[in-house]
């Protein structure tokens, strides 16, 4: 059976929970539909979080994904989509996500959308590209 796209996050235990460390995920084939036009979006999307109990299992991070390819998103509210999904899914201290659009008429698009817990202070430097 092939694999198929899903809107399923899983996640893991933090095996580090003692120091604050950033993870840095980079996702090169990104796809959604244009909401108006219904031409396919490509998009490279960034995803820096430092994490708190829980990390983000990257096969169904993956798979998530690839669910976006038959939706109609405008950029900036899938970019949204995706971090607040992210979030619920693993509460991180920290989370960035960067979606980089490649040029449609002759105009580049980013994203860029964060969350930080309330209580969280970084002890790190968190950059995305």
């Amino acid at each position: 059976m092939p694999t198929q796209a899903s809107k399923n996050l899983e996640i893991f235990e933090n095996p580090q929970l003692v120091t604050d460390y950033t993870i840095k995920i980079k996702i090169p084939e990104f796809t959604c539909l244009c909401p108006k036009t219904g031409q396919p979006d490509f998009a490279t999307m960034h995803i820096h979080y430092v994490p708190d109990k829980a990390c983000v299992e990257l096969k169904s991070l993956k798979l998530y994904m690839w669910s976006f390819r038959e939706e109609g998103k405008f950029h900036e509210a899938v970019t949204n989509e995706i971090l607040q999904n992210l979030v619920d899914a693993c509460k991180p201290k920290y989370m960035k996500v960067m979606a980089e659009f490649y040029v449609r008429g002759g105009i580049y698009t980013d994203v860029v959308t964060e969350y930080r817990a309330s209580d969280w202070k970084p002890l790190v430097s968190v950059h995305l590209p």
